[in-house]
């Protein structure tokens, strides 16, 4: 009978989860014997970031993730009971199996998979078994810069005919009637948005290639006076909901010493999203506190709202890409397009600083941005 206990427990935690689980670990409570079952194993390989391929003594695939059947480009009818032999270019991994057949310990081998450069390790298991890992030989460094410039050259190539449409919607909707009125309307917000999702996605592009201290444009920015100037263009949508920002500074003496060397237009950018973020989930007659202090070399300003607060998801994922939290959280609140904080996060970082969100201990949430004093810009 295939088994796959025995050499799972001493293989797959080591290469799935990064740590080695032991064979024998122990409950904290009650020192209670904890082994993980045979499921467990298999679940966590078939979620792991790299390829896992389980042969039975006749090559046949006892068991593939996910990962390997991307790399190998392997059929989804071919997810399981089939042999090694039945893949693309598949001479390689059986000189690999049975290189470690013979040799009773684990080999290595690198190859040209169609336009994938891979490289596979494999591992003899009991009764002929064999157990290989696989994984892309280029780094995660190069995988997500080539995702990037993809995102990038997409959105590059979006901005001239969202202009286009936009035009054309412009001069259909001097021309509306009573009956496509509403299209017209729907049409403009729609591609309005279409064109800031373009100009965020250009923005983030060109933050995530700024190396602090080149690339960027600096000078003396009082923040006091650029946080009134953000408030006031967003001041409109802060009175339809009766929101007031209060400003409180650690001392009266930062009414004219709060200044940092920045990027003006950027650092402007920065706070419109964090201030414009909390006034999204603030309640209606409610006020948004801003707290300015100072030391010799880092400027914090923090920000805090009184709305629900951040979830263990919000806390996990609220400076990823196009994460727009709980949806149950936007029933009241205008949408965005969920670039607004991983673009802060790249500002603060381009500046030299760094930015965090909390739940704030008086209700709501409460976002920190971190800059120094003198910018590496």
């Amino acid at each position: 009978m295939f088994q796959l206990l025995p050499w799972l427990l001493l293989l797959g935690a080591s290469f799935i989860v990064g740590v080695a689980i032991g064979r024998y670990a122990y409950i904290r409570q009650g020192k209670l014997r904890f082994q993980p079952t045979r499921e467990q194993l298999l679940s966590w390989m078939d979620q792991a970031p790299v390829g896992w391929l389980i042969l039975d003594r006749q090559n046949k695939v006892r068991f593939l993730n996910a990962k390997a059947q991307r790399l190998l480009e392997i059929p989804s009818s071919y997810r399981s009971s089939f042999s090694l032999g039945h893949l693309n270019d598949h001479k390689v991994l059986m000189d690999l199996v049975d290189n470690v057949r013979d040799r009773s310990k684990p080999q290595r081998v690198e190859w040209d998979y169609g336009q994938e450069e891979l490289e596979a390790f494999a591992f003899d298991g009991q009764q002929g078994s064999v157990a290989l890992l696989l994984q892309s030989r280029r780094s995660l460094e190069a995988q997500l810069d080539q995702q990037e410039r993809w995102v990038s050259d997409v959105a590059h190539e979006l901005k001239t005919p969202l202009t286009a449409l936009l035009l054309v919607g412009d001069s259909l909707a001097g021309n509306v009637t009573d009956q496509n009125a509403v299209l017209v309307e729907r049409l403009l917000k729609e591609l309005r948005r279409l064109q800031e999702l373009v100009g965020d996605l250009l923005e983030l592009s060109r933050l995530e290639n700024v190396v602090p201290g080149v690339g960027i444009r600096s000078e003396q920015v009082n923040l006091l006076s650029l946080l009134k100037d953000v408030w006031h263009g967003i001041k409109p949508l802060a009175d339809e909901k009766d929101i007031h920002m209060n400003i409180i500074l650690e001392d009266a003496e930062m009414t004219n010493t709060s200044t940092v060397l920045a990027d003006r237009r950027r650092l402007h950018r920065a706070l419109l999203n964090l201030l414009d973020n909390a006034l999204k989930f603030s309640p209606i007659g409610s006020e948004i506190r801003v707290e300015l202090q100072s030391t010799s070399d880092w400027v914090r300003i923090g920000i805090h709202d009184r709305g629900v607060g951040l979830s263990e998801q919000d806390m996990e994922h609220m400076f990823d890409r196009f994460y727009r939290g709980d949806t149950s959280r936007y029933r009241q609140h205008r949408g965005g397009s969920g670039l607004g904080l991983a673009i802060v996060q790249q500002i603060a970082l381009a500046h030299g600083g760094w930015v965090f969100g909390e739940n704030d201990s008086r209700g709501g949430a409460r976002f920190e941005l971190r800059l120094p004093v003198n910018s590496p810009l």
